[in-house]
């Protein structure tokens, strides 16, 4: 089968929409099939050797062809900026695809967001290829929680791509149960073509003894207890629950909250912990995939966080790495994040609702108690990862749902 990933983003950039498709890539291409990547140019996000490596547009990497097109601007921009790279990139994909490939896909998958590549997807589909698309986010619904979309007239507009994105898509699939149950809710005619089709983690690289680095030396965090973060520094986020939190634990004087990654919110955050004296946060750059195993085998436990006014269950990615990892995870998040009940029935750490600071801290200074049983607490995690989220099951339904009916 000829098969089209369309994404914004791929390796090198680092986050963990990239590894996922890329681990979808890999796995399809490893499964006999032919695999394409159209994604966006290698510009945001990127560890110290790939933002010094040479890219053309075409590149075969390994068995799978990468096409990397360069668009406006998709990150770390502000949200007008962001807006109109959005709306154009389906346009620059489209035309850079039609560049290289000639011959039609049998099926193609867009991992959304950005919502707006729904629309490659429906170009690609009238070519005669099944239409799989990979909702992530709840857009419009999350940027309007955020207070990032207010404007009426935009809102309907995106309102009427998004019902047009899920209408000619043949499957649309959900992350977790109930971000199923509201698109159904929110969209009733297309019930029977939702699927719920969980994130996966590749757990092999985490569970490998040897380290590529010890980032607790690099880092000078010898001796401290370390609850590491590593992600998007985005609004989404809402990461300022953490430096709260931090104020209020400073007598517990061995706890650091390491935070690695980049994003439009780190400059003000760094700007805030340092005005506020939390010199138990650390910031960093991101980290390459292949050292993150390390990153995390350097820590005690892994911590999220999700912006409270967020009315979507969305579950970010990273908790998958940590289940893997074996750390126990501290989740401060959404109160409608599947995230609660998915740590509750793992039993692999704790989490507390983003709003209220007193039971997040109240979790946090209870997690430090329990360091004796950290290790029992990321053992049931990554049992649960390893059960729940294994790539090789979760990529032999994708291909399933890829299938033609019969």
């Amino acid at each position: 089968m000829r098969i089209l990933i369309v994404a914004d983003a791929y390796p090198p950039e680092v986050g963990s929409a990239s590894f996922l498709m890329r681990e979808l890539a890999d796995e399809l291409s490893a499964r006999g099939n032919s695999v394409t990547v159209l994604t966006s140019w290698p510009q945001y996000k990127l560890d110290k050797e790939s933002a010094a490596r040479v890219f053309e547009e075409k590149m075969q990497e390994g068995e799978v062809t990468v096409l990397r097109i360069k668009t406006m601007a998709l990150h770390n921009v502000n949200f007008i900026q962001r807006g109109f790279g959005w709306l154009s990139a389906p346009w620059y994909f489209w035309r850079g695809l039609k560049r290289h490939e000639t011959h039609p896909f049998d099926a193609v998958i867009v991992y959304s967001p950005p919502l707006t590549l729904s629309l490659v997807g429906n170009w690609v589909k009238r070519e005669c290829a099944r239409y799989l698309l990979n909702v992530q986010d709840l857009f419009p619904q999350n940027a309007i929680d955020l207070g990032i979309l207010t404007n009426p007239l935009i809102i309907a507009a995106f309102r009427r791509l998004e019902r047009k994105a899920y209408r000619d898509a043949d499957v649309v699939t959900a992350h977790s149960p109930s971000n199923r149950d509201v698109l159904a809710h929110e969209h009733p005619d297309i019930a029977s073509k939702l699927v719920v089709l969980h994130n996966w983690v590749d757990i092999a690289p985490f569970e490998k003894s040897e380290s590529l680095e010890d980032y607790r030396k690099t880092f000078g965090l010898e001796g401290k207890l370390i609850g590491v973060y590593g992600g998007v520094t985005g609004p989404a986020q809402g990461l300022d629950v953490i430096l709260d939190v931090a104020g209020r634990v400073r007598d517990l004087t061995d706890l650091v909250f390491l935070i690695v990654g980049e994003g439009t919110e780190k400059a003000r955050l760094e700007r805030r912990a340092a005005d506020e004296g939390h010199s138990n946060v650390v910031f960093k750059p991101f980290v390459s995939h292949e050292r993150y195993p390390s990153l995390l085998r350097s820590a005690d436990f892994g911590f999220l966080t999700l912006d409270a006014k967020m009315k979507t269950p969305v579950v970010p990615g990273k908790i998958l790495g940590y289940m893997a990892a074996g750390l126990p995870v501290l989740a401060i998040v959404n109160r409608e994040s599947d995230i609660h009940p998915m740590v509750a029935e793992a039993q692999c750490g704790y989490a507390a609702v983003a709003d209220d600071v007193d039971a997040a801290e109240a979790l946090t200074r209870r997690l430090f108690s329990e360091r004796e049983q950290f290790a029992a607490m990321g053992a049931r995690g990554r049992t649960y990862a390893r059960a729940e989220f294994a790539k090789q099951a979760i990529v032999e339904r994708v291909l399933n749902l890829l299938a033609p009916p019969r």
